[in-house]
């Protein structure tokens, strides 16, 4: 079993405790980053009211891009199969005597 590790991440002015597994420390790092630079960004380029209000919109970004890979994964899975079935089709067509 692997050794904790404690951390502390600063997200939106505040300062986050975390006991977490060695491996998770470089994602979550670069995550708390991230929020961070569109915070700002956000901060900076339309009138928001307090940091909840910020986060809440950095939450709904990073969530539509999951459900957005989501998606485009779906169709070009979709995609994938169909073009697989019409080469079956060929291939069974040229093999049947």
């Amino acid at each position: 079993m692997s050794e904790k590790l404690k951390i502390k991440l600063s997200i939106a002015d505040r300062v986050y405790p975390l006991t977490i597994d060695p491996d998770q420390e470089e994602g979550l790092r670069k995550a708390a980053k991230n929020i961070e630079q569109l915070a700002k960004k956000f901060e900076q380029n339309y009138a928001v009211r307090d940091k909840q209000d910020v986060l809440a919109m950095c939450a709904l970004q990073f969530a539509s891009k999951i459900e957005q890979k989501g998606i485009d994964q779906t169709e070009g899975t979709k995609e994938a199969e169909d073009r697989l079935r019409a080469l079956d089709q060929l291939v069974n067509s040229k093999i049947s005597f």
